[in-house]
């Protein structure tokens, strides 16, 4: 069903086709539309169309259309709306959800398009039967009553004590000053949304000019601000209790029904419970839910037929005194999930694509069968681009191997393989604005033993906790990772079996065969990726289903070794494959079998020739996010949805989820229990069982816990972010308080987060520019396992032309502005850096380096032997080394002829680790000056 553009009214015409809203007021029973400027701005007396148009991430659009009802417009002005309504969309391919809003009963979708709130206006156009004049007059003092702890409904009440009531919050509107008034029972949420209404009346009524108070119930004369509220009453005196149906604020509920629209008459449908085989796309039903009703409309309806069903709707309401009630009208195939949770089960919708794309693809068939040429007709399918990981790649990074109830700390050559039969727990450090980011998180391999992993996550949850919970939790399964665990780790390797005691306790248990990976056995393995910095080696069962036409393959059975290059790979996976061979098979050469030119003695080795897929393994894909606030009451969870959120919703006592579809994120504030704080991991579990949207989420999507005020920008990315705000004290009716009277509350003892480089690669940088940033690249200066103020300070001296350029450079002020050139300036920057290092420091380790103290004893017995008697030693690569005390810039006996510029060079391994490393405490008590060219330097901290 459609409408011809030439039938459309013309100010309905271009309408929907780019991101944003647009509004339509009815005057003379025609839409007119309304300037930008005044969105906002509603008068009682008419009626209105909205629509809302979403740009959705698959390149389509979904629309919204809300048509709103003045509570003094006329009977045919809302009856126009009604009807204008359905044509729009119609228009636009009859896909959009249309909601019926009544003035002071608005969903808390439409309300999210206007925040922070609706505030109609007396007076309207001169049409319909109710015209009414609008008189400007001198400012009138006027009481609202604010509800609602997202979206805020705002509701003119008499100016009277009796309006008041201890559950609610109000708004006393005067010509010189604003009194918010919290109600006792009133709960810190609401009263923080109700300040932005204060601050809305007051930027648009009085021009930003006028006081704001605050006033508590309870307080009584005793309190200045209180003593004024009331005095405007005419004195204080006991508030009466809410009544029952004002508690409410909704109509009693019923029982849902299912009505059927036949030949203009409504038919009662029996079938309980409901099944969505009731619905005949012939046909439009009425599904009356008390408070709510849908109107579903089926594909093959006319237009007559759904405007017929659209006013049996509204009749129906009238009839029953319910015209406060919401009506939502759907599309088969565009059903909303509310409207679906209604039925005991729901197929799964396609991904349905705009109808003009469809109509655009059945004129390009017909004309390429008639031998023509449709180049340019047909738009190309969006080209896939790399996710960004929107994380730093250049940090330090820990593996543990989960086994029983520990865990054990994997070297660095063995940190990046992985066992399908283990679990694992990685700590990822990378280096913020003078302070380092935090990332913890679990990988469970496909055939990993459910105690080990309820182990794994008790250990990460330990770890988050006792870094107080600034530390990203990460919960992760194989095959579902996110780009940023690939990026993270560069060059991984997954093989076959396991280590664990679990794994080896599972399969003994039950008689099974242990196939774990063998150096010298048979084993293929999947080679992935998108680059040098995400690359993966997966082992797959050795036979040829186990190919794939889209990747290249590694297969080794003792000393023989081959490469497989399927037909549908790029340059870019040659690269890879070889790469991944020197992490598997580094000392044996290898023969390459291009697909269809193979050997004999390669189909042998995986037990003959046999068909196999050429389709590339799609991964879940990152949908547009949806923020919902959560609670966790008694082991149920309940979770409400917000629409176009910002910062903003994220109050600091509550718990949200961010729900991206291919990874979920659970947010919590401050304020909030420490106690809930323990329980995210299992909120986000519980939100993945549930399944609010219907996307059919996957048990094992990945979850990351986050903290307010270590937010990671992978997550920040989805708002536009203001890092001061989470850095704030108090509760957030307190923060927006000071705010608005014009302070701010005291910040907590933080840094300002910086904007981490993405990937740690420079933005837009061409993938074929970028350097490993590995440690077995010989152009790489960063090791993993040393720490950060290592890394940070040998950067300092490394080549523009050889630096890794996953790495920052880093930003060292010139000590004199008018310095000559860069080897003075390193020569300055390096005297009064050592200059703040001289005298006795107590010996820590650094927080990176603490796990790998096993390899530093090593280093130090080494180092003990030489390096103490003043004589010139030499270390294990032929460098003279001196002690401490002669490399200073006043020592007694300076070292001879050495590089001024390269001052710690010349340091021994365990003398370098000892003297630029301190405690917090030492660092404060250095002049301010020289904490500031420490950190700049070092970044220690």
């Amino acid at each position: 069903m459609s409408v011809s553009m030439k039938d459309l009214d013309p100010a309905f015409r271009g309408a929907g086709q780019k991101d944003g809203l647009e509004v339509w007021r009815i005057e003379n029973f025609k839409p007119v539309p309304v300037p930008t400027s005044s969105y906002a701005k509603f008068y009682m007396g008419d009626s209105y169309i909205i629509l809302k148009t979403s740009a959705l991430k698959n390149g389509s659009f979904r629309h919204d259309i809300h048509y709103w009802l003045g509570k003094d417009t006329s009977q045919d002005e809302a009856g126009t709306a009604a009807i204008l309504t359905v044509e729009l969309d119609a228009a636009l391919g009859g896909r959009a959800v249309q909601y019926r809003e009544v003035q002071g009963n608005e969903t808390e979708k439409l309300l999210s398009y206007f925040r922070p709130c609706i505030m109609p206006q007396p007076g309207g156009v001169a049409s319909g039967f109710n015209h009414v004049e609008v008189n400007e007059q001198e400012h009138v003092t006027r009481l609202y009553v604010c509800r609602g702890k997202h979206v805020v409904h705002v509701k003119e009440v008499p100016f009277s004590r009796s309006s008041l009531n201890h559950e609610d919050i109000f708004i006393l509107d005067t010509k010189s000053k604003i009194f918010q008034f919290n109600g006792s029972n009133s709960c810190i949420q609401e009263r923080a949304k109700a300040l932005e209404v204060v601050q809305y009346i007051k930027d648009t009524f009085h021009e930003g000019k006028c006081e704001v108070a605050a006033v508590e119930d309870g307080k009584l004369m005793a309190d200045a601000e209180a003593g004024e509220f009331w005095a405007q009453f005419g004195g204080f005196a006991p508030l009466p209790r809410k009544t029952t149906s004002e508690e409410t604020g909704k109509d009693s509920e019923i029982a849902v029904k299912l009505l059927c629209f036949n030949q203009g008459k409504l038919e009662l449908i029996t079938s309980e419970p409901l099944v969505h085989d009731l619905l005949e796309t012939n046909k439009c039903y009425l599904l009356d839910c008390g408070a709510e009703m849908y109107v579903w409309l089926g594909r093959s309806t006319s237009l007559q037929v759904r405007k017929g069903a659209s006013e049996s709707a509204e009749k129906m309401l009238v009839a029953d005194s319910r015209t406060q009630s919401h009506v939502m009208k759907v599309i088969e195939g565009y059903e909303t999930v509310m409207f679906k949770s209604k039925f005991r089960e729901w197929p799964p919708t396609p991904d349905l694509k705009l109808s003009s794309e469809d109509g655009r693809g059945k004129v390009a068939a017909l004309l390429k069968s008639q031998g023509l040429d449709v180049k340019g007709l047909m738009k190309s399918a969006p080209v896939k681009e790399e996710p960004e990981p929107y994380i730093d790649c250049a940090g330090h990074l820990q593996v543990w191997r989960v086994s029983g109830n520990g865990k054990t700390l994997l070297s660095s050559s063995e940190q990046s393989k992985f066992y399908t039969g283990d679990c694992y727990i990685f700590q990822y450090t990378y280096a913020g604005d003078d302070k380092e980011e935090c990332l913890i998180g679990t990988w469970f391999g496909n055939k990993s033993v459910e105690e080990e992993r309820v182990s794994a996550i008790s250990l990460a949850s330990k770890m988050v906790q006792a870094a107080k919970f600034q530390a990203v939790m990460a919960r992760l399964y194989e095959g579902k990772e996110p780009i940023q665990f690939f990026v993270i780790f560069q060059s991984l390797q997954v093989f076959k079996g396991g280590l664990s005691s679990g794994y080896k306790n599972f399969i003994a248990q039950n008689g099974l065969d242990d196939d774990s990976y063998s150096e010298a056995g048979l084993a293929l393995f999947r080679i992935q990726g998108s680059g040098s910095e995400n690359m993966q080696a997966i082992q797959v069962d050795a036979v040829a289903s186990s190919l794939n036409s889209s990747y290249c393959y590694i297969l080794h059975d003792g000393n023989s070794v081959f490469t497989w290059i399927g037909n549908g790979t790029t340059s870019l996976d040659h690269d890879l494959v070889e790469r991944q061979l020197d992490a598997i098979k580094s000392d044996l050469p290898s023969r390459s079998q291009k697909e269809g030119r193979e050997t004999d003695k390669f189909w042998e080795l995986l037990g003959g020739k046999t068909k196999y897929s050429n389709k590339k393994i799609e991964r879940e894909q990152e949908s547009d996010p949806h923020l919902f606030s959560c609670i966790l009451s008694k082991g149920n969870l309940k979770a409400t949805e917000i629409h176009h959120f910002t910062q903003e919703d994220l109050m600091t006592e509550d718990v949200f989820v961010l729900d991206c579809h291919s990874y979920i994120f659970v947010w919590f504030g401050q304020e909030v229990d420490a106690k809930v704080r323990t329980q995210a991991m299992d909120i986000g579990e519980k939100f993945i069982v549930r399944d609010f949207l219907m996307e059919n989420l996957s048990r094992e999507t990945t979850i990351f816990t986050v903290s307010e005020g270590s937010e990671p920008q992978f997550f920040t990315r989805f708002f536009t972010w203001d890092s001061t705000k989470s850095l704030m004290h108090g509760s957030s009716y307190q923060r927006k308080l000071a705010i608005l009277k014009g302070g701010a509350t005291r910040l907590l003892d933080k840094p300002k987060r910086r904007t981490p480089a993405v990937s740690g690669r420079s933005v837009g940088q061409d993938k074929s520019q970028r350097s490993r940033s590995m440690s077995t690249s010989p152009e790489c200066h960063r090791v993993r396992g040393r720490s950060p103020a290592f890394a940070a300070l040998t950067s300092a001296f490394e080549k523009p032309s050889t630096r890794n350029l996953s790495t920052p450079p880093p930003a060292v002020k010139k000590l004199f502005p008018k310095s000559a050139g860069p080897e003075v300036s390193k020569q300055s920057a390096i005297s009064d850096l050592t200059s703040a290092f001289e005298g006795p420091l107590k010996r820590t380790i650094p927080k990176s380096v603490k796990a790998g103290q096993e390899a530093e004893k090593s280093i130090q017995e080494e180092d003990a032997t030489g390096g103490d008697d003043g004589n010139e030693v030499e270390d294990d690569e032929g460098r003279t080394i001196y002690p401490y005390e002669r490399l200073v810039t006043n020592a007694e006996d300076p070292a001879p002829d050495i590089d001024l510029t390269k001052r710690e060079a010349y340091l021994s391994a365990t003398e370098f680790s000892e003297k630029f490393s301190m405690t917090r405490a030492e660092f404060n008590k250095i002049p301010k000056w020289k904490q500031n060219k420490l950190k700049t330097a070092l970044q220690l901290f």
